[in-house]
Parts: C-alpha cells; structure tokens; sequence
C-alpha cells in the first residue's frame, strides 16, 4: 500500500537531502508545494508534492540552476523536467540494484 502523506524526514530521506534543505525548498516554492499540518503543526507532503521535490532536487542540485531558474523551468517546462526525473530515479534504481550484486559477490 502506498502512502498518502510524508514527513518531512521522509522526503528528506527519499531525496538523500537534509531536513533543513526540504524545509527550505518547501518555503522558496510555495506555489508548486503546499504542505499540509497536522496537530502538532509538522509539515506532512503529499505524493505529488513529493514529486514536485524530486523535480526541484534535478534543477537545482544536477542541472546547477539558481532557485528562481528552477522555478521558471517548473513553470514552464514541466513535462521535459519530468521526463528528466523519470530517467535520474531509473538509473539511481539501476545503480542500487548493481551495488547490490556486487555485495553479493
């Protein structure tokens, strides 16, 4: 079953990020992210904004764009900047999957 809503820790581990760079880019993308709150007032993320994360982290951290270029890119370009995401998680998939073949060698 696949999960609804992520802490803050959750995205930062999918993104193999800190958590303070999560909540950073939640602040600086406030019309691509919206968090919800729960009781105690921690930011939960839903899938498709954690998706929106996996875009922003692509822009930022690979491609070298500055914060207001990745969001003139995800404004503009959105379906290239997913295709792109698509194919980065592929090959992260494919090199886990190799580093677990050779631990078992």
């Amino acid at each position: 079953m696949e999960k609804y809503l992520y802490t803050i820790g959750e995205v930062a581990e999918i993104l193999e990020e800190s958590t303070s760079l999560v909540r950073f880019w939640a602040n600086e993308f406030p019309k691509f992210i919206k968090p919800q709150r729960n009781a105690k007032g921690n930011r939960l993320f839903t899938k498709e904004d954690v998706e929106t994360f996996k875009h922003i982290h692509l822009l930022v951290k690979v491609e070298g764009l500055t914060l207001e270029g990745a969001a003139k890119r995800l404004k503009g370009e959105k379906k290239d900047v997913i295709n792109k995401a698509k194919v980065l998680e592929s090959l992260r998939n494919i090199r886990q999957q190799l580093e677990e073949i050779k631990d078992t060698l």
